[in-house]
């Protein structure tokens, strides 16, 4: 799923790059794959049962209503990631933000919020939640010298990152709630659109880039599909994983679906240098940390990670 997060990050990038609005590219995204549902919707009887499902369980207190608003985190990473890049260039915005989501996905993991139940935080899922965000940083080295430095920046960035986190945690409690990853993928696309389309109306309205109307070739309007498989294979496979395994093994995926992409459809002055082939392979080494690979191999000491249905000893926090 990594991978074909990156190719929307290509996708996505190349429509806003021809618009001159990355909002605007955002709108359209997310409006695509929103229709898309809208669709599905209309021809899956199992989505309707879903929503239904959803409403019920609102209405009996079993969902809360703030539980529904996972779109608002995608949205705010969007919205940040337009302002931020500017200031502080892609590397160290990429960096800001696997380190916010990392670190929250820990907490996320931790109180539970996620269906997979909680999960203690253990000196083995630092260490992986660590060697990520030195992996990506790693891969982006050499983009370094050209960004600049603002606090604010990177300070929105770690927190559109955890955003992330509690998106994908909750939207795994909405699927496991409605019994249908389509149903908790069209609430997310439903209120990460609309939140979308106000922040494009107040910054056309303030004198921000103008909305362009000229239709544009046809797959740079696929971000949308890929954007709704994301979300729906993630809110399933949270409930297995939980958050903070997913977000790794999203990270590796999206390292190595980007080095994929530069090598067959390379982007002019931009390349694959040694620095991203390592970031690329340390992230594999997170994922296998995080997942406990090596410690059934007796490489690592302390327990196995069973998915937070039992309490480890070896946990650094309470």
């Amino acid at each position: 799923m990594g991978g074909l997060s990156a190719v929307q990050s290509r996708i996505n990038g190349e429509l806003a790059s021809r618009l001159g609005n990355s909002l605007q590219a955002a709108v359209i995204s997310f409006g695509g794959g929103l229709i898309a549902l809208c669709v599905l919707l209309a021809v899956l009887p199992s989505m309707r049962a879903g929503l239904r499902r959803l409403r019920a369980a609102v209405r009996e207190g079993r969902l809360r209503r703030w539980e529904l608003l996972g779109g608002l985190g995608g949205g705010s990473f969007v919205a940040v990631q337009t302002f931020a890049v500017p200031l502080i260039g892609v590397a160290l915005f990429t960096v800001s933000g696997v380190a916010g989501q990392t670190a929250a996905s820990l907490y996320v993991d931790r109180v539970g919020l996620g269906p997979a139940g909680r999960q203690r935080v253990t000196v083995t899922r630092v260490s992986a939640a660590v060697l990520a965000v030195v992996a990506v940083g790693v891969s982006v080295s050499d983009k370094f010298g050209s960004a600049t430095f603002s606090l604010v920046a990177i300070l929105l960035g770690l927190g559109a990152g955890a955003l992330l986190a509690v998106q994908g945690a909750i939207n795994g409690k909405v699927a496991a709630v409605a019994c249908s990853p389509l149903s908790a993928t069209g609430v997310n696309f439903t209120v990460g659109t609309t939140m979308l389309l106000v922040l494009l109306a107040a910054r056309t309205l303030t004198g921000g880039p103008p909305v362009v109307t000229e239709p544009q070739p046809w797959w740079l309007y696929t971000g949308g599909l890929i954007g709704l498989t994301f979300v729906a294979v993630a809110a399933f496979v949270i409930a297995h994983l939980g958050v903070l395994l997913f977000g790794l093994c999203q990270i590796a995926g999206q390292v190595i679906g980007a080095i994929v992409l530069d090598l067959a459809v390379p982007v002019p002055g931009e390349g694959v240098t040694f620095a991203t082939f390592l970031g690329a392979a340390l992230t594999l080494v997170a994922v296998v940390v995080g997942a406990g690979l090596l410690q059934r191999a007796g490489l690592l000491r302390g327990p196995v990670p069973n998915r937070g249905k039992r309490a480890r000893r070896d946990r650094i926090a309470p």
